[in-house]
This record gives structure tokens, sequence and C-alpha cells, in this order.
């Protein structure tokens, strides 16, 4: 049983899959304490709720007054060293929304997919003061400009200009705030 408490601590991860750090985010002092424990960097008046999962958590920053909330996933790699995954400050970001900085590699027809690997790591980057709604998913080398907003439900494949607002499948601008 002390194995199992040992490697909750020291994963590079956050989830509900990891019983005692997840336990340890229903407190807000200890949650902060995790997180600043976790993360590459953690902001003042950030929060990682319950339920939200972080994969290879120290190639994740996040910035001020972010809270990341149920259900959402940021899915960095083992395949790089440096920080993969940037949310500045003052992002909201919806429950459910997914952050993936790498995809599955399919390009060999002879062989499974299970057997290729992961393709190049390109890193994600949500700017300052946007808006991520529910259940959005963010791939592998976009940037979300400053005060956009991504609506609710998006798959977003390109960058997203600041001051803009994209919707859809896949998400396509709507109109310039």
């Amino acid at each position: 049983m002390l194995n199992k408490f040992i490697f909750w601590m020291k994963c590079d991860r956050l989830g509900p899959d990891i019983p005692l750090t997840h336990f340890l985010l229903h407190s807000r002092r200890l949650g902060r304490w995790l997180c600043k424990k976790k993360f590459h960097s953690f902001g003042e008046g950030s929060f990682f709720r319950p339920g939200a999962y972080a994969i290879e958590s120290e190639k994740i920053s996040i910035g001020k007054n972010v809270i990341i909330r149920p259900q959402t996933m940021l899915f960095a790699s083992p395949n790089s060293e440096k920080v993969q995954i940037v949310i500045e400050d003052y992002a909201l970001i919806g429950s459910g929304v997914h952050v993936y900085v790498s995809n599955h590699e399919f390009r060999d027809v002879e062989r499974p997919i299970f057997f290729q690997g992961h393709g190049e790591v390109i890193p994600v980057t949500i700017k300052k003061g946007c808006w991520i709604g529910a259940n959005s998913i963010i791939l592998p080398g976009v940037e979300v400009g400053e005060n956009s907003v991504v609506a609710a439900g998006s798959i977003v494949t390109k960058n997203v200009p600041d001051n803009t607002v994209v919707a859809g499948c896949p998400a396509k601008l709507v109109k310039s705030i």
C-alpha cells in the first residue's frame, strides 16, 4: 500500500485515476500546494478542480486566475522535455475541454495504428483572456489568440486570431470582437 501512495505522489499526472492526489484537490489549500508541485508553473488564484485530468503535468504551465473545470483533459506528451501546453492569465476554460499536443501515427496501412506510435509534439498556447467553451477540443499546434472565444463543442484545428469568435467542426471564424 505504501508503494501506491508513493507512486500517486510522484507520478506526473493528476486526475480521478490517481486517488490520493484527486482527494487532495478537494481542499483549496492542499489542492493549490499539489498543483504548485505538479505543474511547470501554476499562477495565483488558479484552481485545478477535482474531476479534471492533466497528463505529463510538469510540461503544462497555467497562468493567474485560471480554473480548470471537471472533465477537462490536458494531454501533454512524454516524448518531449519542454513545456507543451501554456494557458495564460485570465483564460476561461469550460468543462470537458480537451487539449492535445500530439496525435497517433497512421501512415503505414500495413500496420495497425496501435503499433505506429505518436507523431511530433507541437505545443498549444491559450492566450490571455480568451474563453474556451465547454466540450471544445484544441488540437496540436494551435494558438488561441488573446480575448478570443471558442464556442462550445468546437474542434480547433488552426490558430485563432486575437479578438475573434470561432465555432464549429472544424472551428471557423464567426466574427471579430
